[in-house]
């Protein structure tokens, strides 16, 4: 069986808003409305497997989505050492090498955390375990959201699959962080960490992963 995967990233917290590093912080209001207003263009199948990031903020935007989740460690954030909570503007004048080297170095991790390179090998690693992930009995996005979900919006989810291929397709939905969804395209890709800072990924953006045979698939997402 194939597998669709939706990678939502958490809405923005104060914290993103002010350029500081995530210390766990919950979504605010302003964060709270726009996953909520967000919730009714994204294309989410009622029927998909619904899996989320540890985080406050990756679970508050699970729940203002309508979805019941199942947590996963492999959809963490990326780890920021010693920089948790400090506003970027001020390490890149106590430390500009050590920052310029983070953002340029996928090995670099001067904070004492993850460098982007482990990133990417952690999140490849729960992408290619999936399947394990899925027979655990996750929660379905039906669970809570489907109730809420229009005909429109149930046909565009329909429309996004290969027609009768679509009853053999897996669908699932994780709801993490930027960097973990930078991570999962590069590992999808098969390409060099050192591509990273070419990928951006808004709050709240939605990006399309596919399993088959021939393994993973960066495609457009329907939203």
């Amino acid at each position: 069986m194939d597998t669709r995967l939706l990678l939502i990233s958490h809405a923005s917290t104060a914290a993103m808003r002010a350029a500081r590093f995530p210390a766990d912080d919950p979504l605010d209001a302003r964060g709270i409305a726009e996953a909520g207003a967000t919730r009714v263009r994204l294309s989410i199948p009622d029927d998909a497997a619904a899996f989320v990031s540890p985080a406050v903020c990756a679970r508050d935007t699970a729940l203002a989505l309508g979805l019941s989740a199942s947590v996963h460690k492999g959809l963490a954030d990326m780890d920021y050492g010693l920089w948790h909570g400090r506003c970027l503007a001020d390490l890149a004048v106590e430390a500009p090498q050590d920052v310029a080297a983070w953002t340029h170095d996928p090995d670099a991790a001067a904070h004492g955390g993850e460098s982007f390179s482990q990133l990417v090998k952690r999140v490849g690693q729960w992408l290619d375990a999936l399947d394990d992930a899925l027979s655990e009995g996750v929660p379905r996005a039906t669970d809570s959201a489907s109730s809420d979900r229009t005909n429109g919006t149930k046909d565009r989810a329909l429309s996004a699959g290969t027609g009768n291929a679509q009853r053999n397709t897996e669908h699932v939905v994780a709801i993490t962080h930027a960097p973990v969804i930078r991570a999962a395209i590069v590992h999808a890709l098969e390409a060099s960490p050192a591509v990273f800072p070419r990928i951006e990924i808004a709050p709240l953006s939605m990006v399309e992963l596919r399993h088959s045979r021939r393994g993973w698939t960066w495609w457009p997402a329907s939203q």
